[in-house]
């Protein structure tokens, strides 16, 4: 089972707005190397394994998602007071995908592409609330979504009038991987805007993340 960094700067040491991170890793070496990567950057406080259930964010690095992989992140998506990232090494088939946002993964990282500024990235748009998935890793999970869909779903059991025409437009751009900047621009609506109809969208359908509402709303038809 995946371990939290014992080697975080004590709560002494946190400052102004330093987004606090526990770091899981399913080895020492990827430990190590999340963390060497993390600790020289101003903005990050890592905690270690006293607050780690305290921490604002928990980034999860393994080589795939396999069983003990998947029971840590169901057990830190019942942590409301953290958002949960993961640094993978490689999805062996959409169900792996699909598992780890099922599980309250919120963004996705590649290992091979973990370097210090992408790691900082990924840190701050969890702790902001952002959904960040690389655009190849959502088309396959899009493509997976959709033959589950044509094999399960009769898309006549579900109303359209689940979403309304703004928050379906919202969706089909994240399920395109615009970020909220980008939806922004291309709806004309404020950064904030799109931030409140996406929350009011995942929090009226009882959703995890944006990932998990794109995926609901291709299985039922929305969008």
């Amino acid at each position: 089972m995946p371990q939290p960094d014992n080697n975080g700067p004590d709560s002494s040491s946190r400052a102004g707005q330093r987004v606090t991170v526990a770091v899981y890793a399913s080895d020492p070496i990827l430990r190590v190397g999340v963390v060497h990567q993390l600790r020289q950057r101003p903005e990050i406080d890592l905690v270690d394994d006293a607050d780690a259930d305290d921490a604002q964010v928990s980034l999860v690095t393994v080589d795939s998602v396999d069983d003990e992989t998947a029971a840590l992140l169901y057990r830190l998506r019942h942590n409301t007071g953290t958002r949960t990232g993961l640094v993978v090494g490689t999805f062996e088939s959409g169900d792996a995908l699909q598992r780890a946002i099922e599980c309250g993964v919120t963004a996705v990282l590649r290992r091979t592409e973990a370097d210090q500024d992408r790691l900082l990235r990924l840190v701050l748009a969890i702790a902001n609330g952002e959904g960040v998935l690389p655009g190849d890793l959502l088309a396959k999970l899009l493509d997976h979504v959709g033959s589950l869909q044509r094999s399960t779903l009769d898309p006549r059991a579900v109303s359209l009038s689940t979403l309304t025409p703004r928050e379906a437009d919202m969706l089909r751009l994240v399920s395109e991987g615009l970020d909220t900047a980008e939806i922004a621009r291309k709806t004309s609506y404020s950064e904030r805007t799109v931030k409140n109809v996406l929350h009011e969208v995942i929090t009226r359908l009882q959703l995890r993340n944006r990932t998990h509402a794109v995926g609901y709303a291709l299985r039922n038809g929305l969008i």
